[in-house]
């Protein structure tokens, strides 16, 4: 259950990080709501999960998803670079996350 809680709050993260570059400053505000809602979420997901996981494995998953799916829909949505160079160190990254999962008994 922890890391279904974690992995949510990964994917929460994608959407807050996202609505950031939508609600210009706060001065927008259907994307400052989802930005107030999914950034609330995503924390409360984590620290549910931290309450069973590691912190460090944990906050390290988190952030690495975020980061990650942010990547991944910028190149998608926003048109940015999808260089191997950018696409091998997304693929580390995966490879990280993965590696942090497997090295959890929990």
């Amino acid at each position: 259950m922890a890391w279904l809680c974690l992995i949510t709050a990964g994917l929460v993260e994608v959407v807050f990080a996202l609505s950031l570059k939508y609600n210009e400053g706060f001065t927008k505000l259907i994307p400052s709501v989802v930005t107030l809602i999914s950034g609330g979420a995503s924390l409360f997901l984590l620290m549910t999960a931290i309450k069973y996981l590691p912190v460090g494995t944990a906050y390290a998953v988190w952030t690495g998803m975020g980061a990650v799916g942010v990547a991944i829909l910028g190149i998608v949505i926003f048109k940015e670079s999808a260089d191997w160079y950018r696409l091998l160190s997304l693929f580390f990254v995966i490879i990280g996350i993965v590696g942090l999962k497997l090295s959890d008994t929990a």
